[in-house]
C-alpha cells in the first residue's frame, strides 16, 4: 500500500513524501519511506522544494508504477517565487523516472525593461515612488547569469513639464548598483503633465542601441503617473506607434491628487487604462495613493516575468504559469471521440471540500510489488497521456494541462467557456481542481471539475482531436459554495470496458440544518438528513466487492461521528448503483490517533489473496486496511409431511391430546463464491413462525409450546433440521396454515436481505380443498 504524506518534515519543512507498507505478508512490516523529493526535480532552475507537499496526489499508472504530485513545488528566478506545482513518474521499481512540471521555465530570457515615471508637482510623497522604484527592482534579477546572459535590464525616464532620461538600460549590470542610483534619484518637478510626451521619448531614445537596447530583446515600458495628461491628444497616435514597435506596457494610475482634492477620477482612469496593453485587467493597475504603490510590485513583478514566456519558449504550446498535480489522472491514448449521444444524464443524488488538510493518510494507493528492478520502457510511458489540472492558471481561472509524451497542450484561458455565460462566471472557477476522463464506445472523454465557477461549481465533458478541444457537455451545480465538481469519479459497473456513471461530489453541499452535509451527483433529488459529515470527500470506483458481476463505489464522509469518520459501500446493479449503501464502516477508537477516516479511499488491489478486491481507508494519522469477506450463496428451503393437513386424521398425541401433527424440514445450503477460499462452516441463527400471518394462530411448535422457535445451526454445505407443530382446537379450518423461517444478518455474515422461505400448507376436509388465494 503506498500512502502520501504531504506534510512529512513539519514543522520545519513540508516537503511530502510517499510511504510503501508491506501487506499481507504475515506479521506486519513497519512502512518504508521512499525519499521521492530527493530525486523529484527539474534541470537548469533554482528549485524551492521545502514547502512541495509531495503525495498530495497519487495516481496509478496503467503500464506499472504510479504518479506522486506536489502542488506547493515552487523555483526561483530572482528574488521571485513561482509556486508551479510538479509530479514525479515513479515506476513499479519505486524509482523516479521522471518530474513532470509544464509550467516551469529556465530564467535566462532577456527583458529590457524602461520605467516611465510622473515627477510632476502633484505627486506626493516622492519617497513613496523612491521606496516603489527600491521593491520592485530588488525583485528585477538584472545583470548577468552563469551563462553570462543579461537577463534584464532597466532604464528610467521621468517627465513633467519635460522630459529627461534618469540612467540608461545599459548603464548598470547589477541589482546593488541599480537600486543605489534609484535611492538618489530626484523628483523632476513641473505644472504640467506630459504624459504622451514622456511615452513617445522612451519608444524613440531609451530603446535604441546607444542606451542599451539589445535587438531581438523584448520591450517592457512601466507608466506610473497620477493625473490625466495635458497632451492628451497625442496619445492615440502614441499608444498605436508603441503597438507597432512590439513595446509590451503596464500603465499605473495613482489616485492619491484626486483623493486629496476630493475630484473626480473616473476620466483618469479611463485615460491610463487606454495606455495598457490588452488584456487591459492584466496591464493595468490603480492605487489610492502615492504610498500604495508597493503593494502592487508582486503582482507587477509576476506579470512582467510572465512576459518571458511569449519571447524564447520553444514552438508549440503555450506555457502559463499553473500548479500542476491539484487534480492528475493517466489515462490510455486512445483514439479519439467526435460525438458522443447523451453523455451523462442525472440518475439520482446520493445523501449520507473544500479539500481538508492534506496529512498522512490523505492519499492512499495499492501497489502490486516490483515486476522487474528495472525502469518500465520509456518509449510506452511515451505512448500515455497525463491530465494535469491547474487550478492557478489565468489567475485562478484554472485549465487541464495535457501531456501527450514530451509534448504540452495548454488550452487558452476562453477554451473551457460555453455560450452564454455572463461576464464574471468563469473569475477564479479552478478548472482543473479535480480531473477524470471515461471510456465510451468510440473514444475517450476528458472531464474536469471547476467547483468554483459561478460560485456553484461546475463539470465540463470534453474530447481532444490534436491540440483542439471540443465541449461535449457541461453540468452545472446548483448550490453556492457545495464545491459541485471537486470530487470526480468513473465507474465501468458492469465490466464491459465503457464507464456507465458518472459520480460528482459536492462536500460542502448544505443540509437543511446549515451544516456542510455533502452531496454526490450520480447523473432526482432525495431528502437530505444533516450530519454534518462531509460525505462526498472521497469518492473510489472498486471492483467487485460482493462477486455479483458490477462493480462498486466507496464513498467517504471523514468528518461523520465527531470528525472521526466513515466510510459507504454501495454495490452496483445494472448499468448503476442501488440508492441505499449496503455497509458503513466506522472508524472506531477514541478520534485521537486516527481522525478524518474517509479522506481517502482507493481499492483495486487482492492484497492478501483471497480473490476478492481489499480496500484501503485514509485519514489523519494513518491508513487502513480492509480485507473483502468471503462471499457466499445461502439458500433456505422448508418442506412439510404430511404436504396436506386432514383435522379428520388425529394421530399423534400432544400434551394428552389427540390431535395432527406435521413434521418441518428446514434445509440450509451454503456455498462460498469467492474463487480461492476453502469451504468453512458457517454458524446460523433463525427464527421459525407458524401461521404468521394471522393474530391468533392455530398450531404451535411441540419445542417451545408457542408458535415461535429461535434456534441455531452450524451449516458445511448443507444441512437440513426437522421441527414439528402440532394443531390447535379452531373454528378455522379452512384456509391454510403458513411457516415462516428468517435468518436475519449477523456478526458472523452479513445479508443484503433476510434470508427468508415462507411455504403454505394447505388444509383438507374429506375430497375437499380450500386454498387462499
Amino acid at each position: 500500500v503506498l500512502i502520501g504524506s504531504p506534510l512529512a518534515g513539519q514543522p520545519a519543512k513540508r516537503t511530502g513524501d510517499v510511504y510503501k507498507c508491506p501487506v499481507g505478508q504475515g506479521k506486519p512490516s513497519a512502512c518504508i519511506k521512499l525519499e521521492l523529493p530527493e530525486f523529484t526535480t527539474i534541470p537548469n532552475v533554482t528549485e524551492v522544494k521545502e514547502n512541495m507537499t509531495l503525495g498530495t496526489t497519487l495516481v496509478t499508472n496503467p503500464n506499472g508504477g504510479f504518479l506522486a504530485c506536489g502542488p506547493l513545488y515552487a523555483y526561483r528566478c530572482g528574488s521571485l517565487h513561482y509556486t508551479t506545482g510538479i509530479c514525479s513518474n515513479v515506476s513499479s521499481s519505486f524509482k523516479v523516472i521522471n518530474s513532470v512540471a509544464p509550467a516551469v521555465k529556465e530564467c535566462k530570457t532577456q527583458l529590457d525593461i524602461v520605467i516611465v515615471l510622473d515627477g510632476s508637482n502633484s505627486i506626493y510623497p516622492w519617497t513613496s515612488v523612491i521606496d516603489f522604484l527600491k521593491k520592485l527592482l530588488a525583485n528585477i534579477d538584472i545583470g548577468p547569469t552563469q551563462s553570462q546572459l543579461h537577463l534584464l535590464q532597466v532604464g528610467i525616464v521621468q517627465y513633467g513639464s519635460d522630459v529627461g532620461h534618469v540612467f540608461n538600460l545599459s548603464q548598470f549590470n547589477n541589482t546593488h548598483d541599480i537600486l543605489q542610483a534609484a535611492q538618489q534619484i530626484k523628483q523632476r518637478g513641473g505644472d504640467r503633465t506630459m504624459t504622451a510626451l514622456g511615452i513617445d521619448t522612451a519608444r524613440k531614445e531609451a530603446f535604441t542601441p546607444e542606451r542599451g537596447a539589445r535587438p531581438g530583446v523584448r520591450k517592457v515600458m512601466v507608466i506610473v503617473t497620477d493625473g490625466e495628461s495635458h497632451d492628451s491628444y497625442n496619445l492615440d497616435d502614441v499608444i498605436e506607434d508603441c503597438e507597432n514597435e512590439g513595446i509590451q506596457r503596464f500603465s499605473i494610475a495613482v489616485l492619491g491628487s484626486y483623493r486629496r482634492t476630493n475630484k473626480t477620477f473616473d476620466k483618469f482612469i479611463k485615460e491610463i487604462k487606454s495606455i495598457a496593453s490588452k488584456p487591459t485587467e492584466k496591464h493595468f493597475f490603480n492605487v489610492s495613493d502615492e504610498v500604495a504603490l508597493v503593494t502592487i510590485v508582486d503582482a507587477l513583478g509576476e506579470r512582467i516575468f510572465a512576459l518571458e514566456a511569449l519571447c524564447t519558449s520553444e514552438t508549440g504550446p503555450q506555457r502559463v504559469t499553473t500548479r500542476a498535480g491539484d487534480g492528475t489522472i493517466l489515462t490510455n491514448d486512445v483514439a479519439i471521440v467526435t460525438h458522443w449521444a447523451g453523455y451523462f444524464e442525472q440518475l439520482f443524488k446520493v445523501d449520507p471540500l473544500a479539500r481538508m488538510l492534506d496529512i498522512f493518510g490523505s492519499m492512499v494507493l495499492e501497489a502490486d510489488p516490483p515486476i522487474s528492478c528495472e525502469p518500465p520502457n520509456l518509449t510506452e510511458i511515451a505512448q500515455e497521456r497525463v491530465m494535469l489540472g491547474a487550478v492557478g492558471a489565468y489567475d485562478w481561472n484554472g485549465t487541464v494541462v495535457m501531456q501527450n509524451g514530451n509534448d504540452f497542450i495548454i488550452p487558452n484561458n476562453s477554451a473551457f467557456n460555453t455560450p452564454p455565460m455572463g461576464t464574471y462566471d468563469a473569475l477564479a472557477g479552478y478548472i482543473g481542481y479535480d480531473v477524470h476522463s471515461a471510456s465510451v464506445a468510440d473514444g475517450v472523454l476528458y472531464i474536469a471539475g471547476a467547483p468554483r465557477y459561478n460560485h456553484t461549481g461546475r463539470v465540463i465533458v470534453y474530447t481532444m482531436n490534436g491540440d483542439k478541444m471540443n465541449i461535449k457537455q457541461t453540468i452545472n451545480g446548483e448550490q453556492i459554495g457545495s464545491y459541485f465538481g471537486s470530487v470526480l469519479t468513473t465507474v465501468d459497473v458492469n465490466n464491459d470496458s465503457i464507464t456507465d456513471i458518472l459520480l460528482i461530489g459536492a462536500p460542502m453541499f448544505m443540509g437543511p440544518e446549515r451544516d456542510e452535509q455533502g452531496q454526490v451527483y450520480v447523473y432526482t433529488l432525495n431528502k437530505n438528513e444533516p450530519c454534518g459529515s462531509r460525505f462526498g470527500t472521497a469518492i473510489a470506483a472498486v471492483k467487485d466487492l460482493n462477486l455479483d458481476g458490477f462493480n462498486d463505489v466507496v464513498i467517504g464522509a471523514p468528518l461523520e461521528d465527531d470528525h472521526r469518520g466513515a466510510v459507504y459501500i454501495y454495490h452496483g446493479l445494472g448499468k448503476s448503483i442501488r440508492k441505499e449503501y449496503v455497509q458503513r464502516i466506522a472508524s472506531g477508537g477514541d478520534g485521537e490517533k486516527q481522525k478524518f477516516f474517509g479522506q481517502s479511499i482507493h481499492g483495486v488491489l487482492d492484497l492478501n489473496g483471497d480473490g476478492i478486491t481489499d480496500v484501503t481507508i485514509g485519514g489523519l494519522g494513518g491508513a487502513s486496511l480492509f480485507w473483502s469477506r468471503d462471499v457466499a450463496d445461502m439458500r433456505v428451503n422448508i418442506s412439510f409431511d404430511p404436504n396436506k393437513i386432514n383435522m379428520q386424521k388425529k394421530l399423534c398425541n400432544e400434551k394428552g391430546k389427540e390431535t395432527v401433527c406435521v413434521n418441518v424440514t428446514i434445509c440450509f445450503n451454503y456455498k462460498l463464491n469467492s474463487d480461492q477460499a476453502s469451504q468453512s462452516k458457517i454458524g446460523i441463527d433463525y427464527n421459525l413462525t407458524i401461521d404468521f400471518q394471522r393474530l391468533l394462530a392455530r398450531g404451535f411448535l411441540s419445542e417451545t409450546s408457542e408458535r415461535k422457535l429461535h434456534s441455531n445451526i452450524t451449516v458445511l454445505n448443507s444441512v437440513c433440521r426437522v421441527h414439528r407443530f402440532y394443531m390447535l382446537a379452531s373454528k378455522s379450518y379452512l384456509l391454510h396454515i403458513a411457516v415462516n423461517d428468517i435468518v436475519p444478518s449477523s456478526e458472523n455474515m452479513y445479508c443484503r436481505k433476510h434470508l427468508q422461505d415462507t411455504k403454505e400448507i394447505n388444509m383438507e376436509r374429506g375430497y375437499c380443498q380450500h386454498k387462499m388465494l
